[in-house]
């Protein structure tokens, strides 16, 4: 790797962990969800990167990818079990970052994703199946007598793109490729007392630009050029683009322009 890109992927991931470190500290009962996420993405530009993609505030059963929204008065609550999913990237080079903060009485589950990501690092290096990845996460996690979650994975990180290969699953697998030197990989152990899988609800808060091309409208073309400008491939939230209906970001991916 690159030095250059290492020393930025390096900084990146210093800032995000401050960044995330002093968001987490303000979810509390009553708290807006909406102010943390935006206090996590200013507080990311203020130490020197840029969101890589929208803070991801996930409550209770809601596993993953849920932002808020504009104007979003939604607040924690006693006994919620808050997952914070937030990136941080320099130059388009990304570090991915996730805490778990309990409101409640969820130690165990806690613990069981702590230890899964410790036992995940502990054998992940060049030349490692991310089959055996797999296999120390569900190991972690079922010490506790909870699942994993499988239709969730890690991932890689390429420059502006924030889900590449390689898939780093949660369980144990005979498929999977082996990782090599250079690679940039997010590992993300999901541990849950439910069924072990999730499924997709709720309003899409969350895009990306999939395949720009010419429109007559000319909000849409003002819209498409503000996010190929500030967000390249990256993702980003609707309450980001302050002046964009959602009508028309809705008939933006319709269309197969942006990527819901």
């Amino acid at each position: 790797m690159d030095e250059d890109v290492r020393q930025k992927l390096i900084e990146a991931g210093k800032i995000l962990k401050q960044a995330v470190s002093e968001a987490a500290e303000k979810i509390a009962p009553g708290v807006k969800i909406l102010d943390v996420a935006e206090f996590v993405e200013s507080r990311i530009v203020e130490l020197g990167a840029k969101p890589a993609f929208p803070a991801n505030i996930s409550i209770n059963s809601d596993a993953a990818h849920f932002t808020p929204k504009r104007n979003d008065d939604r607040v924690f609550r006693e006994g919620d079990v808050v997952k914070l999913d937030v990136g941080a990237h320099i130059d388009g080079y990304i570090a991915d970052m996730a805490i778990t903060v309990d409101l409640g009485d969820n130690t165990e589950l806690v613990k069981a994703s702590r230890e899964a990501l410790e036992a995940a690092i502990e054998v992940a290096g060049a030349g490692v199946s991310v089959s055996e990845i797999g296999k120390a996460i569900e190991e972690a996690i079922t010490n506790y007598g909870l699942k994993p979650v499988v239709n969730l994975t890690g991932h890689g990180l390429l420059p502006y793109l924030t889900h590449a290969p390689p898939s780093i699953y949660n369980y144990a697998t005979e498929k999977g490729v082996t990782l090599e030197e250079g690679m940039v990989i997010a590992i993300e152990p999901f541990a849950t007392n439910g069924v072990g899988r999730v499924g997709e609800r709720g309003e899409c808060e969350i895009y990306s630009l999939l395949n720009p091309r010419p429109v007559r409208m000319k909000m849409a073309r003002e819209i498409l050029k503000e996010v190929e400008e500030k967000y390249k491939t990256l993702p980003f939230a609707k309450r980001w683009l302050k002046k964009a209906p959602d009508i028309i970001i809705s008939k933006l991916a319709k269309d197969g322009l942006l990527r819901a």
